[in-house]
């Protein structure tokens, strides 16, 4: 899939990473240098010198401070770091910097290599509004919808063609923040209002726009990888449904919703944008897919790795870190569309020390027990150990569990096996919860909506635990 008259390119030479982020996504990316024959520095804030990332690292340098805003934060401290350790490039993981075009273009005047996308791509992705225009410009179908709202008036013009309910989004937003339904016109207004202050709060930019709101919709994501030979393929889908509140809590793939014909057609439309932006690197397409007739519209594109990458390398076999790097470094990707064959199932489940029966209420603290199951078909990616403190501080991602197997069914058990052989002592986690969600029929039968566990799963869940409650009082045992 390479263009006609690729730009030739020259080979950078990359020998030591500095690694700028935490958790179990620097112990992943540590490995994957290490596999590689590059040495890995970890830059570590003060409540993260005793992380596994940190014991792995050929060299570690604290960054300040336990808050992010003075450390993972600090891209100025990183530059400085990296550039004293004698590294040549930078892996920014996900979250954190790893989307700020500001942090690449420092990066790049510093002489180290970014790996990930440029700027530019990462501000013309980044921006909702620019990215919905080139996916369009790209064949890519989108969600009906409006660019910028200029006021009130206008957003109401728009309800009026496209019809309620419908979408307001931040043009700089994610993570459902300056997000709201509008179910009806006499909503407009307030909740215009209240996206517009939220958007400014988080991103410092109050722009907002407009889409059909879809009820019954499907996350599913493409992946995609690019390098800077024009060569652009894409890895198969994600079904990325399961979801609290936008965060994702399983994924897996393949989805029990895309048969060959609708992968292609997405994946095609994957690689069209990401030709059209000009993209180099690891991405991501999202989708939101309507349940009733499997249409699909371009959501957004994330511009870095994700936590749920490990279900595509299951299914596909590639090191989509290791292969980050070394298109960072200049090589052009080491297998092609054809090479690129989906076998079996996988499922993530994402480990959080929170208490789903605390509204899902963080749970930091001492791991004194830290048992993870073993075995064919079985992989986890976590920063923890016995005698880790989990800070206060960041995210409550403990970890990542993954399978693999055959097919769907046999992949369901094997994840449910997994999570009995799952042990761990101090903070609660989300664990048992996702053995419940596995359990369930609707997961079963693959008819899971991005609105499913809050609008179905724990209502229920939420009325069988009052009804055992209420059968233990009237049998007298205390609870």
């Amino acid at each position: 899939m390479s263009r006609n008259n690729p730009t030739p390119v020259a080979k950078r030479d990359i020998r030591r990473l500095f690694v700028a982020n935490r958790g179990e996504i620097a112990v992943r990316v540590i490995r994957a240098c290490h596999s590689l024959g590059i040495e890995a520095v970890v830059g570590v804030s003060e409540a993260d010198t005793d992380t596994l990332a940190a014991k792995m690292a050929d060299q570690v340098i604290v960054l300040g401070p336990p808050l992010a805003s003075e450390s993972y934060l600090r891209a100025d401290k990183i530059v400085d770091a990296a550039l004293s350790s004698g590294c040549d490039a930078v892996h920014p993981g996900y979250g954190f910097l790893s989307e700020r075009s500001s942090f690449v273009r420092a990066c790049v005047e510093a002489g180290l290599v970014f790996v990930g996308p440029s700027a530019a791509a990462i501000d013309a992705m980044g921006d909702k509004i620019t990215a919905v225009s080139l996916a369009e410009k790209a064949g890519v179908p989108r969600v009906p919808g409006s660019g910028a709202l200029t006021d009130v008036a206008h957003a109401q013009r728009v309800g009026a063609e496209i019809g309620y309910p419908v979408l307001i989004k931040a043009t700089a937003g994610g993570g459902g923040r300056g997000m709201r339904i509008v179910r009806d016109e006499s909503e407009l207004e307030s909740l215009m209002s209240s996206a517009a202050n939220e958007a400014k709060s988080a991103f410092g930019d109050a722009t907002l726009y407009m889409e059909k709101f879809i009820e019954h919709a499907r996350h599913i994501e493409i992946q995609v990888m690019a390098d800077a030979h024009g060569n652009v393929v894409y890895l198969g889908e994600r079904e990325c449904s399961t979801q609290r509140r936008h965060q994702k809590l399983i994924e897996e793939a393949p989805s029990p919703a895309v048969d060959e014909a609708m992968r292609r057609a997405m994946g095609e439309c994957a690689v069209s944008l990401t030709r059209n932006a000009d993209y180099c690197g690891a991405g991501t397409i999202e989708f939101v897919v309507d349940q009733r007739d499997n249409r699909y519209f371009f959501l957004e594109m994330n511009t870095r790795i994700q936590v749920e990458h490990p279900v595509t390398e299951m299914i596909t076999g590639f090191d989509l870190v290791a292969e980050q790097i070394r298109v960072a470094a200049g090589l052009p990707l080491s297998f092609t569309q054809a090479d690129v064959r989906l076998q079996g199932h996988s499922i993530e489940c994402r480990i959080n020390a929170e208490d789903p029966d605390r509204n899902f209420l963080p749970r930091p603290g001492l791991i004194s027990r830290w048992e993870v199951p073993t075995g064919e078909g079985v992989r986890v990616d976590s920063h923890c150990y016995s005698g880790y403190t989990v800070p206060p501080y960041y995210d409550s991602l403990l970890g990542k569990l993954i399978v693999h197997a055959a097919t769907r069914e046999q992949a369901i058990a094997r994840m449910r096996k997994a999570l009995a052989g799952l042990h761990v002592e101090g903070p609660t986690t989300t664990a048992p919860f996702h053995d419940s969600v596995l359990a369930h029929e609707d997961f079963v039968n693959g008819r899971v909506t991005t609105r499913w566990v809050e609008e179905t799963f724990l209502p229920q869940r939420k009325a069988t635990q009052k009804a055992a409650k209420n059968a233990q009082a009237a049998a007298g045992v205390q609870p």
